[in-house]
C-alpha cells in the first residue's frame, strides 16, 4: 500500500518565510496560499481552505509585520491579523485536530538580558510584539501546538544585548540555507563543501556522481552549520602568497575537476 504524503498548509505562502521555503525540495507536500485563498481574518473561509485540504500540520506565520508603525496607526488592523486571525487558526486546528506550529518573534523579550529561555518572562517592546504575544496566548489553550520565537529583522541586528557572544545576526533566509545541505542528503546527494579548514585538497577526492558543492564568501568562507553538515570538506591548493580565490574563479576549478572524474568514470 503506498503511503500517503504528509500535506502541510503555510499560511503567509507569499511573505518572507514563505518566499524562501517555497524555493526549498522536500517530501511533503506544502501549499503555500497567498492572502487572497486564505485570509486568516475570516473564519469560514480560512477553515473551508483547510478542511479542502485537509492538512496534518498547520505552520502559521501569516501576520502583520512592517512597518512596525502600523501597530501604533492602526490597532485595530494588527489585532485583527495577529490576535484574532491566529485564534481563528486555533480554533480551525483544534476543530479539525490539526498539529500546529505558531511563528512568533523574539521581540516579546525585552532585550537586555541575552540568551533568553522559554521560560524567561516576557516584555513585549513595542504593538507589534504585544500583537505577537496575544496571539501566543490563544495557541498556548491547544496543546497540540508549539511556538517557534523566532529572529528575523533588519541586518545587521540592532538589539545587540539580546544575543550574548553573538559574532554576528542573522536573517531567515541565511539560517535556512545552513538546512539545505540536511535536506538534499533526503535524495542521496553528497554535499562538498570548499573551506580553508579541510586537511584534503579538491584533485585528491573521489565525488559522488550525485553531488552538491557548497562554496562560501572570500573573506569568511562558508558558515559553520553549514560546514558541520557537509559530507566532505576540500580546499583548493594554492601558492603561499595566496589567502583565497575569487568565489567565482574556486567554484569554477572545483566543477571543472568534477566534471573531470565523471567523464573518466562514464568511459
Amino acid at each position: 500500500m503506498k503511503k500517503k504524503t504528509v500535506k502541510i498548509v503555510f499560511t503567509g505562502g507569499n511573505g518572507r518565510f514563505g518566499n524562501v521555503l517555497k524555493k526549498i525540495k522536500t517530501k511533503y507536500k506544502v501549499y503555500f496560499p497567498s492572502r487572497n485563498q486564505l485570509d486568516i481574518t475570516n473564519f469560514k473561509k480560512t477553515e473551508n481552505y483547510v478542511k479542502k485540504i485537509k492538512p496534518k500540520f498547520l505552520i502559521h506565520a501569516a501576520a502583520l509585520s512592517r512597518p512596525m508603525e502600523i501597530h501604533d496607526k492602526n490597532i485595530i488592523k494588527s489585532i485583527d491579523t495577529n490576535i484574532i486571525g491566529t485564534s481563528n487558526i486555533v480554533k480551525i486546528c483544534s476543530k479539525l485536530k490539526i498539529k500546529l506550529i505558531y511563528f512568533s518573534t523574539n521581540y516579546v523579550y525585552q532585550g537586555i538580558k541575552g540568551n533568553y529561555l522559554e521560560t524567561d518572562p516576557v516584555l513585549p517592546v513595542n504593538n507589534y510584539a504585544w500583537s505577537k504575544l496575544g496571539g501566543e496566548a490563544s495557541v498556548q489553550l491547544y496543546k497540540n501546538s508549539l511556538i517557534l520565537r523566532l529572529c528575523m529583522t533588519d541586518y545587521p541586528f540592532t538589539h545587540k544585548k539580546a544575543i550574548k557572544g553573538a559574532k554576528s545576526s542573522f536573517i531567515f533566509n541565511k539560517f535556512v540555507s545552513s538546512m539545505i545541505p540536511i535536506l538534499i542528503k533526503e535524495k542521496g546527494i553528497l554535499v562538498y563543501g570548499s573551506d580553508l579548514q579541510a586537511t584534503k585538497f579538491h584533485d585528491e577526492v573521489v565525488y559522488s556522481k550525485r553531488n552538491a558543492l557548497i562554496v562560501g564568501s572570500e573573506d569568511k568562507g562558508i558558515r559553520r552549520l553549514t560546514r558541520e553538515n557537509c559530507d566532505e570538506l576540500i580546499k583548493i591548493d594554492m601558492s603561499d602568497n595566496m589567502d583565497s580565490l575569487n568565489a567565482s574563479v574556486s567554484t569554477g576549478i572545483l566543477l571543472f575537476e568534477i566534471s573531470r572524474q565523471n567523464k573518466i568514470k562514464s568511459n
